[in-house]
């Protein structure tokens, strides 16, 4: 990683604030997930367009992200030349590179001004993966909202030196699939068909998956982008 952020806190709040900074308007936003199951769902605002999912980064997680990769790489995927992708190489980023990935690829849904992200997206969206995060790296603007949103949390902000264990990953729907974003990740996921009305409940399907994998562990959280 090229340098290190302040961790942004799993908080709606926080994370409202930040996107406000960017230019995104506030009938958008962010809401806490609070379960799976239908009645928790339902709480969810519609239309949801994206949900992030914050999760323990140990080693069960990177054995399974290994294997998937080779698994991918050797029977090949499908995904759209539509979606917007960018890797993560400043460290801490996670959450930032998650929230651009959720607004990135729901621009004709969302109402932004012409500002910070919008400038971002405009002009990185032609570029690879690795051209974004190069670009991410010396957006001075982008890197100033981040880090004074990761002093806004209810927990005491870590230093930029310290190992954090936790990482945010984005789940989308584009061109009827649903794609995992990950900028630690050598490419999108895609997890299968889904529908604008199906896409929460397709996407708590994958945010289970992640539990299942590490049930001993607590540590994790889900928020969705919708209309507030």
């Amino acid at each position: 990683m090229a340098t290190r952020w302040l961790p942004l806190e799993s908080n709606p709040d926080v994370m409202n604030q930040f996107i406000e900074k960017l230019g995104v308007k506030t009938k958008h936003g962010f809401v806490d997930v609070f379960g799976f199951d239908d009645d928790l769902l339902c709480m969810v605002p519609q239309p949801v367009y994206a949900l992030l999912l914050l999760f323990p980064c140990n080693d069960k997680y990177e054995k399974y992200r290994t294997e998937q990769t080779e698994k991918i790489k050797k029977e090949g995927q499908e995904v759209s030349s539509n979606i917007y992708y960018m890797k993560q190489t400043v460290g801490n980023a996670c959450g930032t590179v998650a929230i651009i990935h959720s607004i990135a690829n729901n621009i004709p849904q969302l109402d932004i001004s012409d500002g910070v992200l919008k400038k971002f997206i405009d002009s990185t969206k032609s570029l690879s993966p690795d051209e974004k995060a190069e670009k991410l790296e010396n957006d001075e603007s982008i890197s100033v909202a981040h880090e004074a949103s990761a002093q806004e949390g209810q927990t005491e902000a870590p230093s930029v030196d310290d190992k954090v264990d936790l990482h945010f990953v984005a789940l989308v729907h584009k061109d009827g699939h649903l794609y995992e974003l990950d900028g630690r990740k050598d490419f999108p996921i895609n997890h299968g068909k889904t529908t604008d009305e199906s896409f929460l409940k397709d996407g708590a399907r994958v945010c289970q998956e992640f539990m299942k994998r590490d049930p001993d562990e607590v540590h994790f959280t889900v928020v969705a982008l919708c209309d507030v």
